[in-house]
């Protein structure tokens, strides 16, 4: 799909780009037409897991181009800092629940990295962790 040829450096980051937009797009159209509770960039994200999966040799240009969009990955929360800030007054009302939500799911995900974590040493054979006695 993004096959080496001799264009320059700024068409290539063009393609790679279109071609990630694509899936996210055919993702949000699936979202939509199949009415699924999925957001439309996951179901693109999953999409082009499976493109990548089945197509060997993997497209260098796409890969330099994620490359560079991880590299300004930072850049792109600024709309969600805009879209709080635009609702900062409905966020002062309900900050309790918020918070409530943001600590439950950081609880949450701490406990289940730790299980996967024991679950992936058994299976593997990794060593056990050593427990301290005070």
């Amino acid at each position: 799909m993004l096959e080496q040829s001799p264009i320059s450096q700024e068409a290539a980051v063009l393609h790679a780009l279109t071609v990630l937009l694509l899936f996210q797009l055919a993702g949000e159209v699936l979202s939509q037409v199949l009415r699924l509770p999925i957001p439309g960039p996951v179901v693109g994200l999953a999409l082009l897991f499976l493109f990548l999966s089945f197509s060997w040799p993997r497209p260098q240009r796409l890969r330099e181009t994620a490359q560079a969009v991880l590299q300004h990955l930072s850049l792109l929360f600024v709309p969600a800092g805009v879209g709080v800030m635009l609702h900062i007054r409905r966020v002062s009302e309900e900050w309790l629940p918020i918070v409530a939500a943001l600590v439950l799911s950081a609880v949450l995900t701490v406990a289940v990295t730790a299980l996967t974590i024991r679950a992936l040493a058994r299976l593997t054979g990794g060593a056990r962790p050593r427990r301290s006695r005070a």
